[in-house]
């Protein structure tokens, strides 16, 4: 079987995002990691993501990060989130998980094996 290409928006920080890249690891994927607070995705690559992830914008933040009540983003429309996202990546949830046969926010990390 050929190996799937894969890219994890990962931050090994965060269990969640570890446990992702382990289910990965076990179906003998090696992804792209990329540590998105580091290189984070621009405002068209997230748009895109969320877009192909199949979720609202606001489903891609962050909502218990304290930044997020700082910046008054309860009431900010997708543009507004997205120019956050964009600018403060640690808003970013994770992990996304990008493979030849979709896109998914690993919540619930078994949400992945949809496009393994």
């Amino acid at each position: 079987m050929g190996a799937q290409s894969a890219v994890i928006y990962h931050n090994p920080k965060c269990s969640t995002s570890r446990k992702t890249l382990e289910l990965l690891r076990d179906n003998d994927i090696e992804p792209e990691v990329v540590l998105y607070l580091k290189t984070p995705p621009s405002r068209a690559e997230l748009a895109k993501m969320i877009r192909d992830a199949g979720i609202d914008v606001r489903t891609a933040v962050r909502k218990r990060e304290s930044l997020y009540a700082e910046l008054g983003l309860a009431d900010a429309s997708d543009d507004e989130l997205l120019d956050a996202l964009a600018e403060h990546p640690i808003l970013i949830e994770r992990p996304f998980v990008v493979t030849d046969k979709g896109t998914r926010l690993a919540r619930p990390v078994d949400s992945v094996r949809e496009i393994l």
